[in-house]
């Protein structure tokens, strides 16, 4: 048993929106030895993702909601120390639900792989070839499947997910027309992730870029945002359009309900097809996702940007960070 203590962070209290700083609680307590069918990690990375605001308020989800006093759910990555698990060994670096805490003792059905791309740095498994990535595949792949040509209109475009989609799409032989807010992030889908076009939507005008960028319509629109972006690109749909509703960023409230345009004229003019996509109902596809994301990643296809927090007190208004749009790139904890 490691004497190394279990640095964590918990929820101090429950949010409504947005979490702030004053939500999280650091503490240090002893790690708890694992028992029958429990693994012990010792976690290099916490991921820090748009859904967790989803997790720690008191609204319906597909999780229930993050208890007061418990570890703040996350995706995680890191090494196993000692396992009552057959299906884990010490020294194999794993990924999966282990929360934001530096030894995690969890059931063996807490993680969600083995990391065998040694040979990358450990940290992708929480972004491009993590939860980020598959998303950004099998939401494009399995709602949308763009045919080469097309035009795929993908919003929060420098984002984890976001920039992993213009990638695929490119991949795919798609035109790639990303939208982001400000200046260095636009640049960043033009230079860093190849987007054949990029959107300012802080300059305004959106309208008209979207016109330009898409002069025959937008085919496929990968939605991370909701809000005022998704409106503007809903007058821009094709004939037989797909849109894939992966996030909403744009929406810090849902009680109440936010009001905004109906879009049930565009999909019926355009016969255009609307629907969810959660990598959660998807991962009897996750291994032969990652392997395709690695090959990608190894080649020059894929690239990746990290935006790296250090220890856990920057962890606890990191959420916030994500929502202003403050990180370029994947934003992740390093826990030590």
């Amino acid at each position: 048993m490691t004497a190394t203590p279990n640095r964590r962070v918990v929820l101090a209290e429950r949010p409504k929106g947005v979490p702030e700083p004053r939500h999280f609680r650091v503490e240090e307590v002893d790690p708890v030895p694992p028992r029958d069918g429990e693994v012990l990690v010792r976690v290099s990375h916490w991921s820090v993702d748009p859904a967790m605001r989803g997790w720690v308020n008191d609204v319906p989800n597909y999780l229930p909601p993050v208890a007061i006093g418990a570890v703040m759910r996350s995706f995680a990555v890191g090494e196993v120390v000692e396992s009552r698990h057959p299906g884990f060994a010490p020294g194999e670096v794993v990924t999966g639900m282990l929360g934001w805490q530096r030894m995690a003792t969890v059931p063996g059905e807490a993680i969600d792989r083995k990391v065998a791309e040694t040979d990358l740095p450990p940290s992708l498994a929480l972004g491009i070839l993590g939860l980020n990535g598959v998303t950004a595949y099998l939401g494009l792949t399995t709602v949308a499947d763009p045919q080469p040509g097309e035009t795929v209109v993908v919003s929060t475009a420098a984002g984890a997910v976001g920039s992993a989609v213009g990638q695929i799409a490119r991949a795919l032989g798609c035109r790639a027309v990303g939208i982001a807010g400000g200046p260095e992030k636009v640049a960043l889908c033009r230079e860093a992730y190849g987007y054949d076009a990029a959107l300012d939507y802080k300059a305004g005008g959106l309208d008209a870029g979207l016109a330009a960028a898409c002069p025959d319509g937008v085919d496929v629109y990968f939605d991370n945002t909701c809000g005022p972006i998704s409106d503007r690109v809903m007058g821009h749909l094709a004939q037989n359009a797909r849109v894939v509703i992966c996030g909403t960023a744009a929406i810090t409230d849902w009680d109440p309900l936010p009001q905004g345009p109906r879009v049930h004229r565009q999909l019926l003019v355009k016969r255009a097809r609307m629907q969810g996509f959660l990598a959660f109902d998807h991962k009897d596809r996750y291994a032969e996702t990652i392997d395709r994301l690695a090959g990608w990643v190894r080649d020059g296809t894929l690239t990746w940007r990290e935006h790296v927090l250090d220890g856990a007190e920057a962890a606890r208004d990191a959420i916030g960070m994500l929502y202003r749009g403050e990180n370029t790139g994947k934003l992740i904890v390093a826990v030590d």
